[in-house]
């Protein structure tokens, strides 16, 4: 069920059972809907020509708006919420036809001329002919994924219980401006230990991961609709500049503009 209260068709594993080495979906989605914890026996490719999504996963979150996808492995418990009406794109492949990625989840650039490829592959009947144009369509688009460039959306979560307890509370209130000393009081750690912490188990010092944490909540909720003004307040800047700033920094254009980009593609 959605979040404004109409069914959306559960995906048919059934589809997936083809002898061909891909299978591609697409769906349109409401905005807040969210699939729950499932996995695929295929690797997934998601990509959204429209809107911005999470994708959650034990080990981390990933933020995936228009022009991004997200690599999802095979057997992997995963779930998307929708941020925003989603039009969503989705190749899953067959596991033995693409190796390059491994069994770690990421974001990937998506180039128009992966976009279109990915657009294209959504008109293939289930059963196209492997050797012939179709084919080496498919084989071209196996090719762009695996060459597709890493983004930094990704929130890697830690497993100490310790720091997971700080990340929690931030992810529940991003704004909140608490120092390294005083969570470390807070959750009964020493205040270099729960540094290393974070350093160690998410690859990011406490401050780069909060700065990220609050970048991806912008992300989801400039895809809400929210204003720039209330985004930067609940995301803890002390002025609306030095969150463009940071924005403008992270992603390469303003907020102002990133909402436009995000409202164009799903046009």
């Amino acid at each position: 069920m959605s979040a404004i209260g109409q069914p959306v068709p559960a995906f048919d594993e059934s589809r997936l059972n083809v002898p061909r080495a891909l299978v591609a979906y697409a769906g349109d989605y409401p905005a807040g809907h969210r699939t729950g914890r499932h996995h695929h026996r295929r690797h997934q490719f998601v990509h959204a020509i429209g809107g911005v999504m999470t994708v959650d996963t034990e080990v981390g979150r990933w933020v995936v708006p228009p022009n991004f996808g997200v690599w999802v492995p095979a057997g992997m418990p995963h779930e998307l919420t929708m941020h925003g009406k989603v039009a969503l794109r989705t190749l899953y492949i067959e596991p033995a036809a693409q190796t390059d990625f491994g069994q770690a989840c990421g974001v990937r650039q998506v180039p128009p001329l992966l976009r279109e490829l990915i657009l294209r592959a959504m008109k293939l009947p289930s059963l196209y002919d492997k050797t012939g144009k179709d084919g080496r369509l498919v084989a071209i688009l196996l090719d762009e994924v695996a060459d597709s460039p890493e983004a930094p959306l990704h929130l890697p979560w830690p497993e100490d219980a310790r720091a997971a307890r700080v990340a929690g509370a931030l992810q529940d209130s991003p704004e909140d401006g608490r120092t390294l000393t005083q969570w470390a009081r807070r959750v009964g750690a020493g205040e270099r230990t729960l540094a290393r912490l974070f350093a160690r188990e998410t690859g990011l010092g406490f401050r780069a991961w909060r700065r990220r944490l609050r970048l991806l909540h912008a992300l989801r909720r400039l895809a809400e609709g929210t204003a720039v003004t209330t985004i930067a307040l609940d995301c803890g800047y002390q002025s609306v500049s030095a969150f463009v700033a940071t924005f403008r920094r992270e992603f390469g254009v303003s907020p102002g503009r990133y909402l436009t980009n995000i409202e164009k593609s799903g046009s």
